[in-house]
């Protein structure tokens, strides 16, 4: 009694009150009542959940007691680096094993010819053609001990993955070439690792080593060609000192003279990885089984929470096998005896090898990412369209920001379906790497495609990665924090002003994923591998508050302007590419001058929609010659030099714009889509004078 008469004091409903006004509502209200309660739980029930971080994203990485500043992952119980996660799996030798083992014999190796489904080979037919292949190199004289190197020169397919599995069966050491190096540093590979056998796979590629071997002398004796050949090439073989064989016939030699497996162990060497680099010579980084084992095995830790990879994952391979990005993700897939389907070799097929194989798990890099980004802004051409894109979009970056992954929401039924149907339909994980990737593109694309994405940061001389984003962690603007394979630590750069107290300075890496050397060079090895073991990147780093590391810089490409300013272009480059009309751009100066030009080419999809926005219109040539046209991209990249705080003398004062991108093909960029700043020196030597001739000072 004492609580409804307080009730009525404070002008309360009493349950008397309450049952009186149900009375009152009529059937049809009740019945939307409760279906509205009805669905507002099921909806609380069945909502996504929120991903539980593996660590306090606040505070990603520790500092190492008495390290000098180095850090390491807060997922790690001690400053011991991690070297193995399964037991039965610390060699690629036994990461294919293992494979054997959990795919149940089920597809391993795939591959296509244009507008047909995948052929697979098994896991047990691969096992059988690898130790065929590997049982006569051993019965020609190749051996852990004595002739250890072999050569692979080839695009992705399944008859390079089995030459490793090959070598890695009997202590042997795969050597990888690629032709975007040139004749003479494949020459210069060839003798630096006393080649005696290498694989090819078309005779265009035989006949390319044939002719860099030809006016000097070698150790090359046997050519093993994975496609059909002709005469006129067994011939030329035959003035050089070298036979020309099938794989198939190799095989069948290896099948009568069969070798038990010679299982290397973890310190052995795994593979020497050459580094085309931006000036200079390569250099063979070699890498132990237990340094690409512990690092594939670190991120398999730091993601087997939240993705569990197993034998229904499938792997599109179109990133050159000849580097570490590309061969450490081959290894994630095999030891969970996964499936590898190859591109068919020409890029401009991948969205259709994509379609039909269907991938789970997709490497990326910058370009491709920044191609996919234009593309969905290229197709919201209106008002109306771009409003639509940008509310979706901002609806699943507040759900992402909240740890939440999908592909399910009713913005992906509505507008993102069809990007992720471009992918295949099934991908849930992606990883980008080898160069640095815009914070605005990341992070829409891994709204819009709704899969865990990770960004990494690393060098062949740390394996491939050493540094990851965190499960959870979705923000962009950083390379994540140190993997569980490796410490990182900063040193002082006082030239640049970067001081390690300041938490800047030059990246370097310790670990078990640090790698031995580089072959037969002494001297390059001295100058990157420090006295303690620490490799130093010539990246400039810093630590951001929650322990992450940002890449701020490069130390290598730095140069004086003529009145003795320190200036690092890459950094002013990562800047003006964030201009939506810019794919590409190269800044220069040097000591005899004062100020900064830069070559820019236009992004040919953007372009015209950018430059239509400001009143000019024409072809993408002809909107490059116009001269208003770049005024304006002038203007803009100027006022993001200004925004991100560039200095009068880190501004351009003139640009050019050119009509033909950068590519591994005209030679301007390394396999890994680095610039090659000496060679993009020269190629517009013509035009930087002209730039500077016409600047008045």
């Amino acid at each position: 009694m004492q609580s409804q008469e307080l009730l009525k004091q404070l002008h309360l409903p009493g349950v008397d009150d309450v049952r009186q006004y149900l009375r009152s509502l009529s059937t049809h209200t009740l019945v939307g009542v409760g279906a509205f309660t009805a669905l507002t739980a099921y909806w609380y029930i069945s909502r996504p959940k929120a991903l539980k971080p593996p660590c306090d994203l606040r505070m990603q990485s520790v500092e190492v007691p008495g390290g000098k500043y180095a850090r390491r992952s807060a997922l790690m119980d001690s400053d011991k680096h991690m070297t193995h996660l399964y037991e039965d799996a610390k060699t690629l030798y036994e990461f294919f094993l293992r494979g054997v083992r959990v795919s149940n014999d089920g597809p391993c190796l795939g591959a296509r010819k244009p507008k047909q489904p995948y052929e697979w080979l098994s896991y047990s037919q691969v096992a059988e053609k690898a130790e065929n292949l590997g049982s006569a190199l051993l019965h020609w004289g190749h051996s852990k001990t004595k002739n250890q190197f072999v050569g692979i020169f080839a695009q992705n397919r399944p008859e390079w993955t089995i030459s490793d599995l090959a070598c890695y069966t009997y202590s042997l050491v795969p050597v990888p070439l690629y032709d975007t190096l040139g004749n003479e540093a494949i020459s210069f590979i060839i003798h630096k690792a006393s080649l005696s056998t290498i694989l090819c796979d078309v005779p265009e590629k035989a006949r390319l080593v044939l002719d860099c071997v030809s006016d000097r002398e070698h150790n090359v004796r046997t050519i093993i060609l994975m496609e059909p050949f002709d005469d006129d090439l067994v011939a030329k073989g035959k003035e050089c000192g070298i036979d020309i064989l099938s794989l198939s016939k190799v095989e069948a030699v290896g099948k009568a003279h069969h070798f038990k497996p010679v299982p290397p162990s973890p310190k052995d060497m795994a593979v020497v990885c050459f580094t085309s680099g931006t000036t200079g010579t390569p250099k063979g980084a070699m890498l132990t089984h237990e340094n690409v084992a512990s690092n594939i095995s670190a991120f398999i830790k730091l993601i087997g929470d939240y993705i569990k990879l197993d034998h229904h994952d499938v792997h599109i391979s179109y990133l050159p096998l000849a580097h570490m990005f590309e061969r450490t993700i081959q290894g994630l897939i095999l030891v969970h005896g996964g499936q590898i389907g190859f591109y068919q070799g020409d890029i401009r097929l991948l969205m259709d090898d994509v379609s039909t194989l269907r991938p789970t798990v997709f490497p990326m890099v910058p370009r491709l990412l920044n191609r996919l980004f234009d593309k969905i802004h290229g197709q919201a051409n209106t008002s109306l369209k771009r409003w639509v894109l940008d509310f979706a979009y901002k609806r699943k970056e507040a759900a992402l920001l909240s740890g939440i992954v999908r592909r399910d929401s009713i913005w992906d039924k509505l507008l993102f379906s069809k990007v992720q149907a471009s992918l295949g339909g099934r991908v849930r994980l992606m990883m980008t790497g080898a160069a640095p990737v815009s914070a605005t593109v990341l992070m829409f694309l891994r709204a819009v495609l709704g899969c865990h994405f990770y960004e990494g940061y690393g060098q062949t001389e740390c394996t491939a990665g050493c540094t990851m984003s965190v499960p959870g962690d979705w923000t962009a603007g950083h390379v994540g924090a140190p993997l569980l394979c490796n410490t990182v630590k900063l040193v002082d750069v006082a030239d640049m002003k970067y001081l390690a107290a300041n938490g800047e300075g030059e990246v370097c890496v310790k670990g078990a994923n640090v790698f031995l050397g580089y072959l037969n060079d002494p001297e390059r090895t001295k100058e990157t591998i420090d006295a303690d073991g620490w490799v130093h990147t010539g990246d400039i780093g810093k630590w951001l508050p929650n322990g992450t590391l940002k890449i701020v810089d490069r130390k290598k490409h730095i140069f004086k302007l003529a009145q003795g300013e320190y200036i690092a272009p890459e950094k002013i480059e990562n800047i003006y590419t964030h201009c939506d009309a810019v794919a590409q751009i190269f800044v220069h100066g040097d000591s005899l001058q004062a100020c900064l030009v830069a070559i820019i080419v236009p992004d040919p999809d953007y372009l015209p929609v950018w430059a239509k926005k400001r009143g000019l219109e024409g072809s993408y040539t002809e909107l490059c010659n116009n001269m208003d046209l770049k005024k304006a991209i002038l203007e803009d990249i100027l006022k993001l030099g200004n925004d991100a705080g560039l200095k009068s003398f880190e501004q351009v004062k003139d640009i050019s714009l050119h009509t033909e991108m950068f590519s591994i093909q005209n030679g301007l960029l390394t396999p890994t889509l680095k610039a090659k700043r000496a060679e993009l020196r020269n190629y517009f030597r013509e035009e930087i004078e002209k730039l500077y001739s016409g600047i008045k000072m």
